[in-house]
């Protein structure tokens, strides 16, 4: 099913760190089924398979996904006493946070099968990498950048949103224009500088699935995931029926007044 739906945005403001943050328009390109049942935490794409991390006691998972279908390949429940959290590829590796048990799981790829586990330094909310380091969130306003070899955190970065600290983030993503970050309790994105912590854009996604049309227990926006060969940013939420392919754009000015 193709739609096609333009966002309008707001222009760019001084970040009070040297720099501007974007209010980002999005066209949706396409939308695909997403199993209703999934407590989204996290979303990735390796060679093109598509990897989601679910969430709550009892009912966490890693599992790929068939993307046209959303139906469910494979899948691995994680144990009663563990929350699953962000997920992220690393190599023929998916590492997979935990929320409160510091625990973090690394798979096997290619089966889902468990195949090592390290120990976080405070609670897990989101993971992504930068092709060397493993770049963690939990709840707060840094970030964490840990060494995937000796797991051991190499420095911490604060995110601030126009010069103030930044709390709740959550499932991240790296792209080639920075990492991406769910703001818990909210439908919106942000984008990060990885070097400064600074906020370079904002992505307005309230209007994509409106709370209003959402049924009781369907929660926030959360997943994120990039795909570099179409440019697209594939983004659900916490028992969301949709998966959505977006285009990010930025709004003309005749655009943004069609919309006052």
């Amino acid at each position: 099913m193709l739609l096609v739906l333009v966002v309008a945005g707001c222009d760019a403001a001084d970040s009070g760190d040297g720099g501007a943050v974007a209010a980002l328009d999005y066209r949706v390109v396409a939308r695909f089924a997403h199993d209703p049942g999934a407590f989204t935490q996290g979303l990735a794409f390796a060679d093109g398979a598509l990897f989601e991390g679910t969430g709550e006691y009892g009912g966490s998972s890693l599992r790929r996904v068939a993307l046209a279908s959303g139906r469910v390949l494979q899948r691995h429940d994680l144990p009663e006493d563990l929350f699953g959290e962000g997920i992220t590829p690393w190599g023929d590796r998916i590492v997979q946070l935990t929320w409160r048990a510091r625990v973090g799981l690394i798979y096997d790829r290619a089966t889902l099968t468990p195949v090592d586990r390290f120990t976080l330094p405070g609670e897990g909310w989101g993971i992504t990498h930068d092709g060397r380091d493993w770049i963690i969130s939990d709840g707060s306003a840094y970030l964490s950048v840990m060494d995937p070899e000796r797991r051991v955190i190499r420095r911490r970065v604060l995110v601030r949103e126009r010069g103030r600290p930044l709390r709740w983030l959550n499932e991240l993503e790296y792209t080639p224009t920075g990492i991406w970050a769910n703001v818990w309790r909210s439908d919106r994105l942000v984008r990060i500088d990885p070097a400064s912590g600074a906020v370079t854009a904002t992505l307005d996604l309230s209007a994509l699935w409106p709370r209003a049309q959402r049924p009781p227990g369907a929660d926030v926006l959360n997943g994120i995931a990039y795909a570099p060969e179409q440019d697209l940013l594939y983004v659900t939420g916490k028992r969301w029926p949709w998966l959505y392919a977006l285009e990010l754009v930025v709004a003309s000015a005749s655009t943004a007044s069609q919309r006052k």
